[in-house]
């Protein structure tokens, strides 16, 4: 199905691409531009610059770049088609289609399908909590003892499988999707070795797993029966192509702008706290939903936050779980609190107990740092024993060495001397150690010890290359250049004073009208820009920068982007006369339409003495290789002369 152009057009001017990834991480202002963390790639200095005016990104570290479009295809792997739709839905924009018929699901990639039946199967499981008599009389209620409203049910999509073995399967199969893709999305499982497939949820209530941009990725399933054996309390999707449990937040989608506003994230063990804290008015907070901390998680949270409040259960288990992640985060860069609740209670239990403003009083008065809590914690376990305070302390260390900011470290190894009552130097000798250890663990070679022949082949000499500059390459550095020049300034006049009318673009395709590019990708845009010129199209930066291609686009934002900018105060303060790309661009197409000429024929002067060196046949047919050879001499000559460079003889 395909989407206007006049509606493609107006999606891209609505969708700012500053707010669309504002959406996904936290930008801030510096100069005309935005800059954040990548989403990418993890760094802690911000290389991701977003450009406002030409609606644009691209991170300096990674690479990427693209328009708002290609951040959500990027972010969210979706479609070129798939992510338009998505932002229009997110600005209120229509988008008339035909309804989609069985052959044309099946010919959706599989991504997209998935994301169409998880879709669906989400609406089916909240229409059987509402509607049916099951859900009801089972479901319902046991969402409404948790004391969850109508619009808590409604803000997280929660649901109910029934009972039948089959009933989500038929009823989809009878709505066009075919069995294969039920199956991959995970809402199907294989209950005996007879071929059958049944429900995997059924007799559950239903929690939706969003992703960051709010779409259904997956589900957790609690059961509800409290005599079933040997049936897991909590069942969740298994992993699919648009679901990585380890790289999944629940409760993100819901979270993400209230953790950007308040500037810390509350992070909990299970979907009822984040219901229930959420609909108790606290609502930046987030669980790992069962499983232990991992860095893709914690990378989610940074996004959005450099702070993370750590809230888990009362018990043993729950704190030493706390403690393994505390150490993930600080060494990602964020800093982290920790609360441990009462025994016996959980962030659910507790803040129905207590109420929200009472909840958030008791987490602003027993937050502890990470040092604190570690020294308070294990003071109590080592008592007076020596040797145990001293293991407990070399923990400390680890912690704190696992932090990147010097600043921040030393200050903690301050904190720990005088809460452990210990020299610093003591205590920066241990952690030095610890440095050095995994110095040596980066430096040691991942080489088995008896494979002989691997060993020695690190110490034998490579064979000698030499690496001169080959003319290919030449032609690739100049092909660049003259396509820098169409993409950025291909409409403006090459010369108003002396050609008013005539812009560069037209320029470069009368004077290359014999040229053939031997790059694919500039042949390309050469090629589309002849044709466009044809029927009197001269196109500006934005053509390029936000083409559906993304070659051409990750082109043109690399040929438009500069990651330094000349200081106009030390330009001013020198009386600096810095002439602009657009004062010089008939001198720059001119000299780089010679220097392409140049290289072409010098490939060409190449090939016809290679051509001469291996030549065996008629006289007179090697005359003729001389006197082309001569010829072409001649150009390169008066090419040179031209540009003031210097040939061989």
């Amino acid at each position: 199905m395909r989407i206007d152009p006049e509606t493609v057009e107006r999606i891209k001017q609505t969708a700012a691409v500053a707010d669309v990834i504002g959406d996904y991480v936290t930008v801030k202002k510096k100069g005309a531009n935005y800059w954040a963390c990548c989403p990418f790639h993890g760094e802690k200095t911000p290389s991701f610059s977003i450009s406002p005016s030409k609606g644009i990104y691209k991170c300096f570290g990674c690479g990427k770049a693209g328009d708002s479009v290609r951040f959500i295809m990027d972010i969210e792997g979706l479609g070129y088609g798939e992510a338009l739709r998505h932002l229009a839905k997110k600005y209120g924009i229509d988008i008339q289609e035909e309804e989609m018929t069985d052959d044309q699901l099946l010919r959706q990639n599989e991504r997209e399908s998935l994301l169409i039946i998880l879709e669906y199967a989400k609406e089916f499981f909240k229409k059987q909590l509402i509607e049916s008599d099951e859900g009801k009389s089972i479901a319902l209620p046991y969402f409404k003892e948790r004391g969850f409203s109508d619009a808590t049910i409604q803000a997280f999509d929660l649901g109910y499988s029934p009972e039948g073995w089959d009933i989500f399967l038929k009823t989809a199969l009878k709505h066009g999707f075919s069995q294969d893709i039920i199956e991959k999305a995970g809402l199907v499982t294989n209950k005996n070795d007879d071929g059958k497939v049944y429900d995997r949820f059924r007799n559950r209530v239903i929690f939706p797993i969003h992703s960051v941009a709010g779409k259904v990725i997956a589900f957790g399933a609690r059961i509800l029966k409290s005599d079933a054996k040997n049936q897991a309390k909590y069942l969740n999707s298994p992993e699919t192509v648009v679901y990585h449990k380890s790289a999944t937040l629940y409760g993100i989608a819901q979270a993400k702008n209230e953790i950007r506003q308040k500037d810390v994230c509350y992070l909990v063990e299970g979907y009822t706290d984040v219901i229930s804290l959420h609909q108790a008015g606290i609502k930046n907070v987030v669980a790992s939903s069962g499983t232990s901390l991992t860095i893709e998680q914690i990378k989610l949270i940074g996004r959005f936050t450099n702070h993370v409040t750590v809230l888990y259960d009362g018990d043993s288990a729950g704190i030493k779980a706390a403690l393994r992640g505390m150490d993930l985060i600080l060494e990602e860069g964020l800093q982290v609190n920790l609360v441990v609740f009462p025994e016996g209670q959980d962030p659910d239990s507790f803040v129905r107990s207590i109420g929200s403003e009472s909840f958030i009083e008791y987490i602003q008065k027993e937050a502890r740092d990470v040092i604190s809590f570690q020294a308070n914690l294990f003071m109590k376990e080592a008592g007076d024993d020596p040797f145990k305070k001293s293991e407990l302390i070399k923990e400390m260390v680890q912690s704190i060495s696992k932090i990147p900011d010097a600043i921040q470290r030393s200050l903690f190894i301050q904190k720990t001397s005088q809460l452990m009552r210990l020299e610093e130097d003591v205590l920066l000798a241990e952690m030095n150690k610890l440095h050095l250890k995994k110095v040596q663990q980066k430096s040691m070679p991942t080489l088995s010890p008896q494979n002989e022949a691997e060993l020695q082949a690190l110490f034998e000499p490579g064979p000698e290359v030499d690496a001169p500059v080959e003319v290919q390459n030449l032609a690739y550095y100049q092909e660049l250049e003259c396509m820098r020049l169409l993409v950025n300034y291909g409409h403006l006049e090459i010369s108003p004073e002396k050609a008013p009318g005539v812009s560069l673009l037209q320029y470069l395709i009368h004077e290359l009208e014999e040229v053939h590019f031997q790059t694919p990708l500039f042949k390309g845009i050469m090629d589309t820009c002849r044709s466009e010129f044809a029927r009197g199209v001269i196109p500006e930066p934005s053509f390029y920068l936000h083409h559906p291609e993304e070659e051409v686009q990750r082109f043109a934002i690399d040929a438009s982007s500069d990651k330094h900018v000349l200081s106009t105060v030390w330009r001013d303060r020198h009386e600096i006369k810095v002439k602009k790309d657009e004062e010089l661009l008939e001198d720059f197409a001119y000299k780089n339409i010679l220097r392409l000429r140049k290289v072409y024929n010098d490939q060409h002067i190449k090939d016809v003495m290679e051509r001469m060196d291996q030549y065996v046949g008629d006289p007179n047919e090697m005359n003729d290789l001389l006197l082309e050879f001569i010829h072409l001499k001649e150009i390169q000559k008066n090419i040179s002369q031209e540009l003031g460079t210097v040939i061989e003889k």
